[in-house]
């Protein structure tokens, strides 16, 4: 029989963050807990700030019967003289029954003791309140507290309890509350508990109470009072997509609310007023012709006529929090930047304190410089000498704002207040842009450094991070990753790409590490190829084709996968494979590294000379691609097939065979440029 279950465990508020971050798992974890008791079925979950409910609308009133085979040991060794042995009695011990009543059967060829064990499905009710409790206790939130003299803990305390079965109120306790037909709607609404009926009363009582259930529904009510308030007064209104969720977790009648505050604060760099708000508020900053301007949008959870109260009490909170940044700012700027201080922040055990690391990135940058300060003059129309100075000021000052009130405050702006700082304290733009985008890129879909200049600041951070913790042996292991090493080499090879930066992963990393002792230089670079491998998503086997050419340069690397995958995802590719796969096998054992001397007074056949001279042809062109290139070697498959249908490379006379070998291996030879074909795997 099916019949409507309603589960409704209330508590105090639950906070946001933690609350948010579990609940994925919820719902998958109740549908284990039904499964394991055989008891699946299709639910609804719904959470408000002060309760997490269930709702089924069809629910087994009790598991199905089921029956369990159990089989012993065979007949022969069950009897002994036709007396039963202590085979026999213990197989009829565990299946709870008589020896007479133990059966027959044939399992593997022999005939063995035998019993079909009827299980009748328990009630659900009877099951309910392990269930809830196993359900509870698997939801992982952190940390979680203790309340009363109960041992058991959760992450806020459990105050009701409602569990209904088609309008009937199921006996259980959980955490020392004892469940009844009760609920409880919004505060302001009524603080008495409310009698529930039945299911159906249930989701009208809250509704009458104020108390939105659903999150969907909180959403839409919050985005369309933000769209009404932007029309109203004409502003726009920055929707952070986190800052959301979280205060559709903490609402139960949300109700946005414009506000304002002195327009003083704007002397503030935006996004210490936008972080101000958002940590510590939860306000969505207002924006008029993209300005940050002094209003801010809270969502109220009041319920009242009269908002004016609530909109004031928010403005007389958020004041003191923007004087204090207001204090901490100018403050900075009275200081101005500099890294004095940062001589006794540790850095890593191994690796020195902060200024070591600064003076390593002075060292890398300079070793950057050189190799690619021409691109930067031409990009910027500095001369060469003004950008080098200005590299290894931008080096310097890149965590000056570390030591700083704002940056202690508000630890996600470093880097950013430095930019402010610099700017305000007539650094060049180039420096101050460096500080800014020094962290570039943070993730896969951050930007990277918008210029050359802060490209090199960027890469001397990231490289020296690398190169240090390599040589403590501070590798990451399996997908622990503390230090961030993948996303920093993620970030080498995007700036790279991003600014036309030619870099040698194996002699750059080998030359700026020399002065750190201690890397293993084979397993670093093999953790930089790891990488690279996973940055392009294309065919794995195109990536370690082009990767045993034994190229290594990002740029080379990057032009040459673009290439064979262009080729290889082509139609007409999977009919050309054979013949260069076979071009790689019959050189297998051929040293291709060597010189390949190819004598062409050997020749004995026409399909010879014809590969020969449309093999010279490709070879003696000049390409403006690897696509080009490699059109034209694939070119070659008419006179390839044409030489392998004709020709006998195994000849009897070694030379002859030789010369043969050689003409092939020149073909692999000049492929294996681009790519070896023989690891493509389609």
């Amino acid at each position: 029989m099916l019949k409507t279950l309603l589960i409704e465990i209330g508590v105090e508020e639950l906070p946001a963050v933690p609350l948010l971050g579990e609940l994925a798992n919820i719902e998958k974890k109740w549908a284990k807990v039904l499964e394991d008791n055989a008891l699946m079925c299709e639910f609804e979950f719904y959470y408000t700030p002060r309760r997490l409910v269930l709702w089924h609308r069809e629910f087994k009133t009790a598991q199905d019967d089921t029956t369990e085979e159990l089989f012993g040991a065979p007949i022969a060794i069950a009897y002994k003289d036709g007396k039963a042995t202590p085979a026999a009695e213990g197989f009829a011990r565990k299946c709870g029954v008589s020896l007479d009543e133990v059966g027959r059967a044939e399992k593997g060829g022999k005939e063995v003791l035998y019993y079909k064990k009827e299980i009748k499905g328990q009630p659900s009710k009877a099951l309910l309140e392990g269930m809830l409790s196993q359900w509870l206790k698997s939801l992982s939130f952190g940390k979680s507290m203790r309340w009363g003299a109960l041992e058991e803990s959760f992450i806020r305390p459990i105050r009701w309890v409602n569990v209904m079965m088609e309008g009937e109120s199921v006996d259980m306790t959980l955490f020392n509350v004892k469940s009844a037909p009760v609920t409880y709607v919004h505060r302001m609404h009524s603080f008495e508990p409310q009698m529930v009926a039945d299911e159906k009363q249930y989701f009208g009582l809250l509704e009458s109470g104020a108390v939105t259930l659903f999150a969907d529904d909180r959403r839409k009510t919050i985005l369309d009072a933000f769209e009404a308030l932007e029309k109203a007064h004409g502003i726009a209104i920055e929707v952070d997509g986190d800052l959301l969720d979280e205060v559709i977790a903490i609402t139960e009648h949300p109700t946005p609310l414009l506000g304002s505050f002195d327009d003083t604060f704007l002397r503030l760099p935006p996004e210490v007023i936008i972080t101000s708000m958002k940590e510590h508020q939860r306000y969505f900053p207002v924006f008029k012709d993209g300005r940050l301007v002094n209003q801010f949008v809270v969502v109220s959870n009041a319920l009242t006529e009269d908002f004016s109260k609530v909109v004031e009490g928010n403005e007389r909170v958020l004041r003191p929090r923007l004087a204090d940044a207001l204090f901490f700012y100018d403050n900075d700027l009275n200081k101005g930047l500099s890294t004095e201080g940062l001589e006794k922040v540790v850095f890593m055990d191994g690796l020195g304190t902060l200024r070591d690391k600064i003076n390593r990135e002075h060292d890398i940058a300079d070793a950057l410089f050189e190799r690619y300060g021409d691109l930067v003059t031409v990009e910027n129309s500095l001369s060469y000498e003004m950008n080098q100075e200005l590299l290894q000021r931008a080096v310097e000052l890149a965590k000056a704002d570390l030591m700083s009130e704002m940056v202690y405050e508000f630890t996600e702006l470093q880097g950013l207040m430095g930019y402010y700082y610099a700017k305000a304290l007539g650094e060049a733009d180039e420096v101050a842009l460096a500080i800014k985008e020094q962290y570039l890129p943070e993730g896969e879909d951050s930007p990277v450094p918008s210029t050359r200049f802060s490209a090199l600041v960027a890469l001397a951070i990231k490289l020296d991070t690398l190169l240090g913790l390599f040589s403590v042996d501070q590798i990451p292991t399996g997908s622990r990753d503390p230090f961030g090493l993948r996303r920093a080499v993620n970030g080498i090879v995007r700036i790279a790409l991003a600014h036309g930066l030619p870099f040698d992963i194996a002699a750059t990393l080998r030359e700026l590490g020399a002065k750190y002792k201690g890397i293993d230089f084979e397993k670093l670079e093999s953790f930089f190829i790891e990488r690279v491998n996973q940055y392009y998503k294309v065919n794995p086997s195109i990536v370690a084709a082009v990767l045993a050419s034994g190229e290594r340069e990002i740029l080379s690397l990057d032009a040459k996968i673009k290439a064979v995958a262009s080729f290889v995802e082509s139609d007409s590719f999977s009919t050309m494979f054979s013949t260069f796969k076979r071009v790689a096998n019959i050189t297998k054992d051929f040293d291709v590294n060597g010189p390949l001397n190819i004598d062409v007074s050997r020749f004995e056949a026409v399909e010879e000379g014809a590969l020969y001279k449309a093999f010279k042809a490709v070879v003696d062109a000049e390409y403006d691609s690897y696509e080009a290139e490699l059109d034209a070697l694939f070119g070659l498959k008419p006179e390839l097939d044409a030489f392998f249908d004709n020709v006998m490379v195994n000849a009897e006379d070694e030379a002859v065979r030789y010369n043969r070998k050689a003409l092939v291996a020149s073909v692999y030879k000049t492929l294996l440029g681009i790519a070896d074909i023989k690891e493509i795997s389609i």
